[in-house]
């Protein structure tokens, strides 16, 4: 019987197992909920030892609870944070080892549930139709109903989504099946590798379709398809042929976009089947959809092989990180490419640490989870820092061997969980192998322990700067109050070259004049552009300019995107210079954020104890 290795999860996983989930649920719109039922389908892990079942639950209303078809006893115990309220099912007679049970539940989400977000007609674009979406990273598939809500266990799913408007689930289509219920549709999918719960995803609305490659199509709202299939098409086969070759075919039949409302909290979040997308990769420049082929790299690293628990989270995104850049590098033309990315990810490892403090426990690569809420300790940490621990060992070995270790790696722990010390012993076991004993002694160097408990920066590496010297050669020039700009300085860049120039700037010891800060906003049309990157870049400049003219830009902006790689910043900054306007803008736009985002700014606002009690 394997042991409980996340702190994240009440339930008893050790002695039960989920292996298939069924979700019957109708999306209501009316009262903002999901009600209907959920059958799990458990293994035993003991032989009748265990005589109940442990489930995580959040805010949901429970209202039956069936074993094997027959009323079972059970019972929602007292809320503990940050894991919730468990539900204890009774199995009086347990299980012979192997055996499956069904449990079936009648439930509803309530209003306090953080795993969804519900917009009013005129919060969409076209002011047409409500829209709802899921979001169940980190621990919020227990708000939507009663699970193991771990990354430790994994279940194949169907899906069976009532709803008036059309649904997309993180499972392949089954037209076929659609039904037609009057005013509203029986939507069906299904998952049939096993998925953890937070990959768990629902979105409801007004959505349109359009193909963008031979596998994959983006959804999103119809004003927006347009513009969407634009930017994404001629890039999504490539991400894919250039990911297939890296690792190996890809595993989930279709890879989709769904291309959200701006109160997406995230850049994008890796559903299978549907990648869920803010809506700031639609730039119009096709400059920020590097995010896709970050969510489509998390098709092998997250959602293929999973960290076990969150503490191990570097698992899922520091490879991914890797794999992103590897994919960049092979569709772009050049490591140049593969190190620029690199370089701006370290810009932002650096903030992140400084934000924290280098001594944090949060700067860790293994950060311990005991009575911490997983979304208080995300961070660009395990991106970044995992990230560099992954290309170490790459440049360690080199590229012809790590690449022969890439699909071990993944095809030997395809479908499961493990954890930092599971990740070692793989490497250390394929790396044992005769034909690469002339890399003994420096495997034998790897500080493991220092790579996973050490806080702070790692070893920073020479990156090749060929992409953004020009960067930094406009940014010194800027050190010159003499300077007189151009918008031809930037016109032959890339958005992201424009990125690193301005990151550069930021990092000035003096900042700029309030005047400079002006000049570069209208010589570069930044304030203007449509790149929520170099809009949000721009204005951490002016705030540090103290240019009091920028600040209802900046309160503007976080009224248009709910991405917090930008919201949370920007606040931080408004904050400092203008606490009356980060509050009022705030209050003005709680309803259009994301829960799980207005919980975070209440936080670095320090208003999440007034607003909890008022």
């Amino acid at each position: 019987m394997a042991p409980v290795r996340d702190p994240n999860t009440l339930s008893n996983y050790d002695a039960w197992r989920t292996r298939h989930t069924t979700a019957n649920l109708k999306i209501d719109f009316t009262a903002k909920c999901l009600r209907g039922s959920v059958i799990l389908e458990l293994e035993s892990q003991t032989d009748k030892a265990s005589k109940e079942i442990v489930l995580d639950s959040s805010y949901v209303t429970v209202n039956s609870v069936k074993l094997n078809s027959a009323s079972s006893l059970w019972e929602t115990k007292a809320r503990t944070e940050p894991n919730g309220s468990p539900v204890h099912i009774a199995v009086p007679e347990g299980a012979a080892k192997g055996e499956v049970v069904k449990i079936e539940i009648e439930l509803a989400t309530t209003d306090k549930c953080t795993a969804l977000q519900w917009l009013t007609p005129a919060q969409t674009s076209n002011k047409a139709a409500p829209f709802m979406f899921s979001q169940c990273q980190a621990i919020h598939a227990r708000s939507l109903f009663p699970c193991q809500d771990t990354p430790d266990v994994k279940s194949t799913y169907d899906f069976n989504i009532t709803s008036p408007y059309v649904v997309v689930a993180s499972g392949v289509p089954v037209p076929d099946e659609t039904k037609d219920l009057g005013e509203e549709k029986l939507y069906k999918f299904q998952q049939k590798v096993p998925i953890p719960s937070y990959l768990f995803a629902l979105s409801s609305g007004e959505i349109a379709s359009a193909p963008v490659g031979k596998r994959s199509c983006v959804c999103t709202g119809p004003n927006e398809l347009k513009a969407s299939q634009w930017e994404l098409e001629g890039d999504m086969d490539k991400f894919l042929e250039a990911a297939e070759k890296i690792v190996f075919p890809y595993r989930w039949g279709e890879y989709n976009v769904l291309v959200l409302p701006p109160s997406f909290p995230y850049g994008g979040m890796e559903n299978p089947i549907f990648t869920f997308a803010t809506p700031t990769i639609i730039s119009g420049d096709k400059q920020n959809i590097d995010v896709i082929a970050h969510e489509l790299a998390h098709s092998w690293s997250g959602n293929l092989v999973t960290s076990c628990s969150w503490e191990h989270f570097w698992l899922n995104e520091g490879w991914t990180m890797y794999l992103e850049r590897r994919i960049l590098a092979s569709i772009h033309g050049g490591d140049a490419h593969f190190d620029f990315s690199a370089i701006r990810g370290w810009k932002a490892l650096e903030e992140a640490i400084k934000e924290y403090g280098e001594d944090h426990e949060f700067t860790k690569l293994c950060i311990s989870h005991k009575g911490i809420d997983p979304d208080d300790a995300f961070s660009t940490v395990p991106y970044e820092k995992g990230f560099h621990f992954v290309w170490s060992l790459d440049r360690l070995v080199g590229r012809e061997n790590f690449d022969k270790f890439i699909p071990y790696y993944f095809g030997k722990w395809s479908n499961k969980s493990l954890d930092s010390y599971e990740f070692k012993d793989t490497f250390l076991e394929f790396f044992s192998a005769p034909e690469y004993s002339d890399l003994k002694d420096k495997i034998a160097s790897i500080d493991w322990e220092g790579r996973f408990h050490s806080t702070g920066l790692p070893r920073k590496p020479e990156f090749d700067t060929s992409l953004a010297d020009v960067c930094y050669e406009l940014a010194e020039k800027w050190k010159s109050k003499d300077f007189t700009p151009s918008p031809s300085d930037v016109s032959s860049w890339t958005g992201n070259q424009v990125l690193v120039f301005l990151n550069a700037v930021q990092d000035f010891e003096e900042p700029l004049t309030v005047e400079q800060s002006q000049a570069l906003g209208k010589a570069y049309g930044l304030s203007e552009s449509k790149n929520a990157e170099l809009k949000a870049a721009y204005y951490h400049i002016a705030m540090r300019s103290k240019d009091a003219s920028a600040y209802q830009g900046v309160a503007d902006l976080l009224g248009e995107v709910g991405r917090m790689k930008f919201v949370r910043p920007l606040f931080r900054g408004l904050n400092k210079v203008d606490r009356e306007l980060a509050l009022k803008t705030f209050e003005k736009n709680r309803e259009f954020y994301h829960p799980i985002c207005r919980q975070m700014v209440e936080k670095d606002l320090g208003v999440s104890e007034a607003a909890n009690s008022s």
